[in-house]
């Protein structure tokens, strides 16, 4: 067997969930009900879920029908073009460039969130004591050591990654399984809590800033925002495509995960607003945390705490194994530097999991930096774009596909996926447009994806050269 093809179904599962369940469900309920009324919640979960089922089955399908083209919903920007042409090669790498560079930066997000939530244990970890004054900076203790516990974090996932994907994935499962169990024991502890009173009315209104009454439709639109976001990671398995054992893997995989994800988000944004009053759960800062003192007392604090660092701890192990296979799997497909090519003894890319974390090392200086802190703040915003065409790409993609008839057989499954492409291509269009309806985050999203023509030429060269070689060898 193929000492690539490692991945089964429950470890490319867990990886699903992983990534989509990581810190964002801890502050979901508030930004929720503060969008919208639960009955505005509620069709706002069905519109998302459906639309990133569509989707998900999009991925599902793609990884069966077009095995060769792993590494993700990026890679299929070049299929849309004729093959080998400059429009070819250039929409691969625009959009595996993006997509790379958002997800290195994002796992910052992840790995500084883990050290907010490991203050609960160590309060030093907020302390303002000063260490170091240098003219204008101030280096307070709290700052270098969240600093140091970060860097120690991302270094220590890069050494088990180095060790094998496999076993980085099992690591993932076990992290995943404990934190899925977690949130389902929160489930069922706050339906003994759960108060119809304090829920209140299912269409009680909403306000915008002008204090005017937003209509139910408005609120669908602003709570499917919030909800979207909870599904950036449901391409998961089909980034390691290459390397599951099976192939219909990745779409179980992708469909499971989903499922699990959305029964733990839709569980526990309905039943914290049963625990906490409205008022108090759209001014609370640690909502989930919130909740569970209010039902067991501070100790579920805590355990709330714990159950928040095997959560992020999973999550960072999952997004830096994604960011290192995506530039991986792309130079693959002649679309990256061939130095991304480059594995160990262990068939990890690590030369594309070094380079990716130590990008990330340098966005990790914003723990002690206000100035750093900014530029972080700065790729974060802009990274929308680069999370969001991916998707539009695959939709389309598959689109093309049962339009064509490649690949496809029957009559009946080319009609069926026909719809199903075509449904993910309308929801991935609202989805980019409402997304990046800020023209700031629209034109950033772009800056941020020109940047990488500065590397384009190198990477024309590549493919230019393979394609000499391969013409050679013919």
């Amino acid at each position: 067997m193929d000492q690539q093809r490692k991945l089964g179904i429950w470890v490319l599962t867990a990886l699903v969930v992983g990534n989509m369940v990581g810190s964002g469900i801890f502050m979901l309920p508030r930004s929720l009900a503060e969008a919208a009324s639960p009955i505005g919640v509620m069709f706002a979960w069905l519109l998302t879920g459906a639309g990133v089922l569509m989707t998900a089955l999009v991925f599902g399908n793609l990884a069966i029908r077009k095995p060769d083209l792993g590494g993700g919903p990026q890679i299929y920007a070049k299929e849309l073009f004729p093959k080998g042409s400059n429009l070819s090669i250039l929409s691969g790498f625009m959009s595996s460039w993006g997509y790379w560079v958002g997800n290195f930066a994002g796992n910052v997000a992840i790995i500084t969130t883990f050290a907010s939530y490991l203050s609960t244990f160590f309060p030093v970890l907020t302390s303002d004591k000063t260490v170091l004054t240098m003219g204008s900076f101030t280096l307070k203790l709290g700052n270098l050591l969240t600093f140091l516990v970060c860097t120690a974090l991302l270094w220590g996932m890069h050494i088990i990654i180095l060790r094998g994907v496999e076993g980085a994935g099992k690591l993932n499962f076990v992290a995943t399984a404990a934190k899925v169990l977690g949130f389902f024991l929160f489930i069922v502890i706050a339906l003994f809590a759960f108060d119809k009173a304090v829920i209140g009315p299912l269409d009680a209104p909403r306000y915008d800033g002008n204090g005017q009454p937003i209509g139910l439709l408005g609120q669908i639109n602003n709570a499917a925002l919030s909800t979207l976001w909870a599904f950036v990671g449901v391409e998961s398995a089909m980034v390691f495509a290459s390397r599951a054992r099976k192939q219909a893997d990745v779409k179980r995989a992708t469909i499971a995960g989903l499922l699990i994800a959305l029964a733990i988000y839709i569980g526990i944004s309905f039943l914290v607003m049963g625990v906490l009053p409205q008022r108090e759960l759209i001014q609370s800062e640690k909502p989930l945390v919130d909740a569970i003192n209010a039902i067991v007392g501070p100790v579920g604090g805590y355990v709330l705490a714990g159950l928040g660092l095997i959560s992020l701890l999973g999550s960072t192990l999952g997004w830096i194994l994604l960011s290192a296979e995506v530039p991986y799997q792309a130079a693959k497909q002649g679309l990256f530097l061939p130095a991304f090519l480059r594995e160990n003894k262990k068939n990890v890319p690590s030369f594309s999991l070094t380079l990716s974390n130590a990008l990330a090392q340098l966005f990790i200086f914003s723990t002690i930096s206000h100035s750093m802190a900014a530029a972080f703040d700065f790729v974060i915003y802009i990274a929308t774009l680069a999370y969001l065409i991916p998707y539009l790409i695959s939709s389309v993609f598959q689109l093309k596909l049962t339009l064509t008839g490649e690949t496809y057989m029957e009559a009946r499954e080319r009609m069926v996926d026909g719809i199903i492409a075509a449904l993910a291509t309308v929801y991935s269009i609202w989805v980019v447009i409402a997304g990046t309806a800020d023209i700031k985050t629209f034109l950033l999203g772009v800056v941020l994806l020109a940047s990488g023509l500065i590397f384009y030429p190198q990477v024309k060269k590549a493919a230019q050269q393979a394609k000499e070689k391969q013409k050679l060898s013919a």
